[in-house]
């Protein structure tokens, strides 16, 4: 039934999981090598990107994305390099680049022989003549720094290598045209300070065994498909600011270090890789115990997608706290989201057995709270966070109870109870844009016109697409658990409990109004301006995956069977019926024809999670449960190379969209494979997902 797993090497050598390993057929094919992505991380919020073939096809693309203001900030600073191997008098063009003009050159794709991931750490082999050529790139925890490493493989004769640093300064959802802009470009020991303007962040660039060039040519109109194919600004331009000649024999390696600290770049780059192996080999060791314990073997896909789920945990400082903790929504876009840091909470921190960082997060986010709402949005620029979200603060509760079911941690409930007893109060009284407990029947209502308060939230200008004002099926169904989880914790706490036992019997018996009986299914928002809105959407089979859903057995199991037969596919579930006037089964055009598609049948990965945990309380079926994964193992290979990404069409071949690296969606599939390994019928039969 599972995938056997390879014994975990020695901390000192390559971890190559084989789970993303291309040979030429790949690399070497333009269609199918661009659309696959590379991704590195830094944990602070700074980033590196790109695809098999070198060649940049989004602006998210680039070598060295800094957080500026850890874990957000994130500014461009180095663009790509332009690679020329000289081997025995002939020239070996290793980039590529697509132009304005369509024209695609160089065409160092054909050069590839082979690309895999180690770890994280993408490397690409380069062939020609009888040498090889080894490329690989990843960025230092904690620091704004990339590295990018080359090595003789092989070769009877000397490599002489040509590396021209193609530089930028601007927001990391800009582009930039040159327009007579000038760097100031100064030499330093092996390299390189680079500043674009007085006051913005220097980039120091050195690669300590190669002769260094000043240069300062800007090269224009450097075009991004998959911009254009999302209707968005599609070229820009990249300063040449500089060249790196090194000679390298068979054996010998040589990198290059670009980096926002003069000092940190001087430390030995092997060094660099060392720690960063040493690293991802301590990710894995939650899964060396658990084959242990449980004499449980664990799919190699699963191994990576534990080290795919560090790349989104950041550190956050805070004023009172430098070691505060937030999770990245999305590569190559998102910034830390409250609901997306929520609902991944379980998957990213808990499975994976990260529980000092889960604290710290859980702790973090308290001191965000405000009238007993927890912020959606930390904005880039750095402004006052938004608090346009009703469900986050829920997952908040939800994330607390996991977190507090797995350690026993009575120390952190006495310190968040009164946040969370804050919480309550605000809901019952009201809060912003009419959140509030509707006394006749316990459920939670909220929304007003123009504003997007669910995890459905697309919002054109002034048009939400899926406004859901009223009382939404899973907001009530995170209420509930809510309601309980807090009766619990009062109740360890020793705290009075009888005012919440008579909101929660209120609640539960009001959820029951949500029953369609017409359909067979649940209604997917109550008391909206319109009245009841049946539109079929997953968001009932969250109900039935929380450990406290008021419906009966029958209804559980319809909501499981309909979502089955008409939501679910191979890469998620689809937001809406296909069989609904207004579903959209692909998510393409400019950004109000993917917006307008976004909740309106577009596929979410994130949603296996709860149908793999509902699908075993109804069935209790773990290796029919298992068969829902085995779909996202193949989308490891595509797309966000070793992860997953956002969305997917919902209509076949369901082709993936959106974000190609997203937290949630690998969190949630960390936790329904989790689910399926430690399932107990008993345990099951009680409630408890």
């Amino acid at each position: 039934m599972l995938a056997k797993t390879a014994p975990i090497p020695h901390l000192d050598t390559k971890l190559n999981l084989q789970v993303i390993d291309f040979g030429p057929e790949v690399c070497g094919n333009l269609h199918d090598a661009e659309r696959r992505e590379w991704l590195v991380t830094n944990g602070i919020g700074g980033f590196a990107s790109g695809t098999v073939a070198g060649l940049p096809t989004r602006r998210y693309h680039g070598l060295l994305f800094a957080a500026l203001k850890p874990p957000l900030g994130r500014v461009l600073l180095l663009s790509k390099l332009d690679e020329v191997a000289e081997y025995e008098g002939i020239l070996f063009s290793l980039s590529a680049n697509r132009w304005g003009d369509g024209v695609i050159a160089p065409q160092g794709f054909h050069l590839i022989q082979r690309f895999h991931l180690e770890g994280t750490t993408p490397v690409w082999t380069y062939a020609f003549g009888d040498a090889l050529l080894e490329k690989r790139i990843w960025m230092r925890k904690g620091e704004n720094t990339t590295c990018v490493q080359y090595h003789g493989v092989c070769g009877h004769s000397p490599i002489h290598l040509t590396l021209n640093a193609l530089v930028n300064y601007r927001d990391f959802h800009g582009v930039t045209h040159a327009n007579g802009r000038e760097f100031t470009i100064e030499p330093i020991e092996g390299g390189f300070r680079i500043l674009a303007f007085e006051g913005a962040q220097p980039l120091y660039l050195i690669c300590l065994n190669g002769k260094a060039e000043v240069h300062h040519t800007w090269h224009l109109n450097f075009f991004y498909r998959e911009e254009s194919d999302r209707g968005l600004e599609a070229q820009e331009d990249h300063l040449h600011a500089g060249t790196f000649v090194v000679i390298l024999h068979a054996g010998e390696t040589v990198t290059l270090v670009a980096g926002t600290n003069s000092g940190a770049i001087h430390s030995a780059a092997n060094q660099s890789l060392s720690h960063r192996r040493r690293y991802e080999h301590s990710l894995l060791k939650p899964v060396d115990r658990m084959s242990q314990e449980q004499s449980k073997l664990t799919p190699l896909w699963i191994q990576q997608l534990l080290l795919a789920a560090d790349q989104f945990i950041v550190s956050r400082p805070l004023p009172n706290r430098t070691d505060g903790h937030s999770v990245i929504a999305g590569y190559p876009w998102f910034g830390d989201w409250g609901r997306d840091t929520m609902i991944s909470f379980p998957g990213l921190l808990l499975c994976t057995e990260r529980i000092d960082i889960a604290k710290s997060l859980l702790q973090s986010f308290a001191q965000f709270v405000d009238q007993g709402m927890l912020p959606n949005r930390f904005p880039d620029a750095g402004e006052r966070p938004e608090y346009n979200t009703v469900d986050a603060t829920l997952w908040y509760f939800d994330a607390i109870r996991q977190y507090f079911e797995q350690t026993h941690d009575v120390d952190l409930l006495v310190e968040l109870f009164p946040v969370m007893e804050d919480i309550f109060h605000w809901h019952v009284k009201g809060t912003r844009y009419h959140i509030q407990v509707d006394q006749h029947d316990g459920l939670l209502y909220a929304g007003e016109p123009g504003v997007q308060l669910t995890w459905m939230d697309a919002k054109v200008g002034d048009w939400v697409v899926t406004p859901r004002i009223g009382k939404a099926i899973e907001v009530n169904a995170l209420w509930v658990n809510a309601l309980t989880s807090y009766r619990q914790f009062a109740k360890i706490l020793q705290k009075p409990t009888k005012e919440w036992d008579d909101l929660i019997r209120k609640a539960r018996a009001g959820f029951l109004r949500f029953w369609n009986e017409e359909s067979s299914y649940c209604f997917d928002v109550l008391d909206g301006p319109n009245g009841h809105d049946a539109a079929l959407r997953p968001n009932q089979i969250i109900a039935v995956a929380l450990p406290d859903c008021p419906l009966p057995h029958a209804q559980q199991r319809a909501v499981v069977d309909v979502c089955a037969h008409r939501l679910l596919t191979g890469m998620g579930l689809r937001s809406l019926s296909p069989d609904d006037p207004r579903y959209v089964g692909r998510y393409e055009g400019d950004v109000r024809q993917r917006d307008g598609a976004y909740h309106q049948g577009t596929v979410w990965g994130w949603l296996i999670g709860s149908f793999v945990v509902a699908y075993l309380r109804v069935y209790q079926d773990p290796e029919v449960a298992l068969s829902f994964l085995q779909p996202f193992a193949h989308q490891l290979q595509d797309y966000g190379l070793g992860s997953i990404g956002e969305i997917c069409d919902g209509d076949p071949p369901f082709q993936p969209r959106g974000c190609f690296a997203q937290a949630w969606t690998v969190a949630e599939v960390l936790r329904a494979w989790k689910a399926i390994q430690t399932f107990s019928p008993t345990a099951n039969k009680a409630g408890v997902a």
